[in-house]
């Protein structure tokens, strides 16, 4: 995030100029930018309104470029989960313009005609994509364009008699505002997310939505410098960055209504372990970030809990396997109370498993076989890490560490420090949880018992 008023804001003529060089000079095409600019509107819109609340999406597309970036984000947003819908009412026969419309077709994206919408848009969709018209739009709306934006201007009305109403997201300029002036007579369209592209044009100043986002990272050097912009850094490998402040949020008013396949007892497993594996292979196969990571939460003899995420790095019929500092706090807690609780969250999929059971260090021969299984940089660095003791500054880590690889440049054996190695969690109750709606999620637990000298799993569910 970044203040906006610390922003460059381009006027009509530059906008146009910047297009010019950047299809001229620079070798970049009209479809390439279309491309890049419909996935930033995409990634925007998924930044803030996630499809498990805002499905349906109609993308209006006018017959210009700012159409052109609809229809590529409509095609985004429904290999992001979204349901999206297009009113594309002056279709552009042009080769790249009928490409994109045949893309969506392939899709099943449907296509609806003004006639098919309704006067009130806001019990027929989540979301309203204006991609009417862009920075080079001069005087005023045409049919049908002019009852499209007056149907988003009168989105505002209709909110006030409903909970819920769609929100409106503006591509880099909201349809019917002046490029440079803004909403001039101020009964323009009010969109809730303005998307600018390449850098925010002058009437961005005049936008009061809560979210504003800037996409189209490809602007380079050689612009910056004639124009003297000063543009947000982009976090990562997004296509899209914040201007601004996020909106206050009431806390007490987040929430989530899941919506998940039943869990049920005749579909699990009998064994634990093996539903925990066919879980932990879903969220390998969803692509969630560290799905290894668990919540390791230990007691010591002052009865205090304390809790930190550590990585989970095997899992068998025995038990659940981390490595760490024996002269840690949570080595310290352990030693006192070799009992501990361990959490799976995997947000994408509404799932939690909880583990409890006592803990026992694994065999040395097996934490030294791991630790020579770590990058060199990892192994140096648990030399280097006392773990949990104060230390006066970050400085001293730094130079522990390039002393220790300076040490051990050579490429000689690093050797396992002896206050290292491994815990096995061996587990004697699981939980199963799967988010569902209204609260009414469903939770499965596993209870060892003992039957003709042989241990099997009790499985009962509990109230949510």
């Amino acid at each position: 995030m970044q203040n906006p008023e610390s922003i460059s804001h381009l006027t009509q003529r530059e906008a146009a100029e910047v297009d010019e060089i950047l299809m001229g000079p620079l070798g970049f095409s009209v479809d390439l930018l279309m491309e890049l600019a419909g996935l930033s509107v995409a990634s925007s819109i998924a930044e803030v309104y996630k499809p498990g609340e805002y499905s349906r999406v109609l993308v209006i597309c006018g017959p210009g470029n700012n159409g052109g970036d609809g229809l590529v984000a409509a095609r985004h947003l429904h290999h992001f989960g979204y349901k999206p819908f297009v009113c594309y009412p002056k279709r552009t026969q042009k080769p790249l313009y009928n490409g994109l419309v045949t893309q969506l077709e392939s899709l099943s994206v449907p296509f609806l005609s003004v006639e098919d919408l309704h006067v009130d848009l806001s019990g027929d969709f989540d979301i309203l994509v204006d991609a009417m018209f862009g920075f080079s739009f001069h005087g005023s709306p045409r049919p049908p364009f002019d009852d499209l934006i007056q149907k988003l201007v009168q989105l505002h009305n209709y909110a006030q008699n409903r909970q819920k109403y769609p929100v409106i997201v503006s591509v880099d300029i909201p349809s019917g505002w002046h490029v440079e002036e803004g909403d001039v007579s101020g009964e323009g369209v009010k969109p809730d997310m303005l998307v600018s592209l390449t850098a925010p044009k002058l009437c961005a100043k005049k936008f009061t939505g809560p979210h504003h986002f800037l996409g189209g990272r490809f602007v380079p050097p050689s612009i910056v410098d004639k124009f003297k912009l000063h543009l947000p850094p982009y976090p990562g490998t997004s296509m899209c960055v914040r201007i601004g402040k996020p909106p206050q949020i009431d806390i007490s008013a987040l929430r989530q209504n899941y919506i998940s396949p039943e869990l049920l007892e005749e579909q699990v497993a009998a064994d634990p372990i093996d539903q925990f594996r066919k879980w932990f292979d879903d969220a390998l196969a969803a692509g969630l970030r560290e799905p290894n990571a668990m919540a390791l939460s230990t007691v010591g003899k002052d009865g205090k809990p304390s809790s930190r995420m550590v990585l989970l790095k095997g899992v068998e019929k025995d038990g659940f396997v981390w490595y760490t500092n024996y002269e840690s706090q949570k080595a310290r807690e352990l030693s006192e109370n070799p009992q501990a609780s361990l959490l799976f969250y995997w947000d994408g999929l509404n799932r939690q498993v909880r583990v409890e059971g006592p803990v026992q260090k694994v065999p040395e021969e097996e934490s030294e076989q791991y630790f020579h299984s770590r990058p060199q940089g990892s192994q140096i660095g648990a030399i280097a890490s006392k773990q949990s003791t104060i230390i006066p500054g970050r400085h001293i880590l730094h130079q522990t560490y390039k002393e220790l690889e300076e040490k051990y440049s050579d490429g000689s054996l690093i050797p396992k420090p002896k206050h290292w190695g491994g815990y096995r969690l061996k587990p004697k109750l699981f939980e199963f949880w799967q988010g569902q709606q209204s609260r009414l999620h469903d939770r499965l637990q596993y209870i060892p018992q003992e039957i003709d000298r042989k241990l099997v799993w009790k499985i009962v569910r509990l109230a949510p």
